[in-house]
């Protein structure tokens, strides 16, 4: 995944060097999206053609946010709303400037995908004083009370998944082990994060504790395994560093738990460079980026986690509308909406409250299913039939 302080402004990431090149951060959910979700949507009482949403987002050359923007403008003109738009190019200052004009603009509502989570609380204070309502959308905004509800993937739920797919692979309820095993997580700062290590952890702890699963490391903190932005260089430099200090030796490495596709990367080329074992070590991650399914394929990579990013640019929509429309979306509001999102006010401490939230279920998606993309709309089959791209870009 959200994300998570700087974001991924391009489609692919390319070849990842370790040499600190090219540094660049994930989206949390896939890098395409294109929306299948088109609620009944029927035009409110005759104010919502008057009223305004703000709507701030990460980057309009990333295809997930552009397609996204264009949904959320589409679904809230035919509702009647007025929409003002900005996107940001992934500078966290920026996004504080045009935040700060859509309040001078009076909006009466803002939906913002954060490029920084911790840098909007100044801004969205004053937001809350003009009683603007805000809905965070795929990043938790932290350090204000002025966010009203967040939308996102469930993050907690990711990281099981991964668990549990380590946990299956290895048969550990039934295998004596050991397997060894390193955990590499995202960005320290960063709440989604630790909510993806917490739930693969939960789940393999008690292997871990049982001796059936190693870490030769001896890191098995969040903070310990924490990489700062979520940077896939840097995961590939800290796997290159446990790889000379634990596994020169020939030690099998059986297992990187990666928390998103970004890391996967940087974990995988540093195993290509330099693991001296003959295994292909289980490597994990979660959002569905290009690059990463092309590793699935080639079997670098072995699953990713992925939630689709339409689900949660309708969710957003319903949310923003219901909560114009004087609405208090809660748990029942949940179980209406066409996908499934639980409805959690426990998880997402800002560090002021904590921020009622809608929660997007993941899947896995391994070499087995790769068709379950495609049938999203989302992506499609190369020309050989090999390779997974955006549905739109092919």
């Amino acid at each position: 995944m959200k994300r998570i302080p700087a974001i991924i402004a391009s489609l692919s990431l390319g070849i990842i060097l370790c040499a600190c090149a090219g540094k660049t951060a994930p989206q949390k959910g896939g890098d395409v999206n294109s929306s299948n979700n088109d609620p009944d949507i029927s035009a409110s009482d005759s104010s919502s053609s008057v009223r305004t949403i703000g709507i701030a987002l990460p980057d309009e050359n990333d295809l997930r946010w552009k397609n996204n923007g264009a949904y959320l403008k589409k679904q809230f003109e035919t509702a009647g709303f007025n929409v003002e738009i900005k996107y940001s190019e992934n500078d966290g200052s920026r996004q504080n400037t045009d935040i700060q004009g859509m309040i001078s603009d009076s909006v009466d509502l803002l939906l913002v995908a954060a490029v920084d989570g911790k840098n909007l609380s100044q801004t969205l204070d004053s937001a809350k004083n003009a009683d603007i309502p805000v809905i965070a959308c795929d990043r938790l905004i932290m350090d204000t009370d002025a966010v009203s509800y967040f939308v996102t993937f469930d993050d907690n739920a990711a990281g099981r998944l991964q668990g549990e797919f380590v946990r299956d692979r290895l048969q550990l309820e039934s295998s004596s082990g050991p397997f060894n095993i390193e955990f590499i997580a995202g960005d320290p700062d960063d709440l989604s994060a630790r909510l993806v290590f917490d739930g693969a952890f939960e789940v393999l702890k008690p292997y871990i504790d049982a001796g059936k699963l190693v870490i030769p490391s001896d890191n098995s903190t969040f903070e310990q395994v924490a990489t700062p932005y979520w940077f896939a260089d840097t995961a590939c430099e800290n796997m290159k560093n446990a790889l000379d200090s634990r596994y020169s030796d020939g030690t099998i490495l059986d297992v990187v738990l990666c928390s998103n596709d970004s890391l996967a990367l940087g974990a995988a080329q540093a195993i290509g460079s330099g693991y001296s074992g003959s295994n292909k070590p289980i490597i994990t991650g979660e959002g569905g980026d290009i690059d990463n399914l092309r590793n699935i394929v080639d079997g670098t990579q072995t699953m990713t986690v992925y939630s689709n990013p339409s689900d949660e640019a309708y969710v957003a929509f319903e949310v923003c509308k219901a909560v114009l429309d004087g609405q208090t979306p809660d748990g029942g509001f949940a179980g209406k909406l066409s996908v499934k999102a639980d409805y959690d006010t426990d998880s997402y401490d800002n560090n002021k409250k904590k921020v009622p939230s809608f929660l997007l279920a993941p899947s896995i998606i391994n070499n087995d299913n790769l068709q379950t993309l495609v049938d999203t709309g989302l992506y499609e089959w190369d020309s050989e039939n090999k390779y997974l791209l955006p549905a739109d870009k092919q």
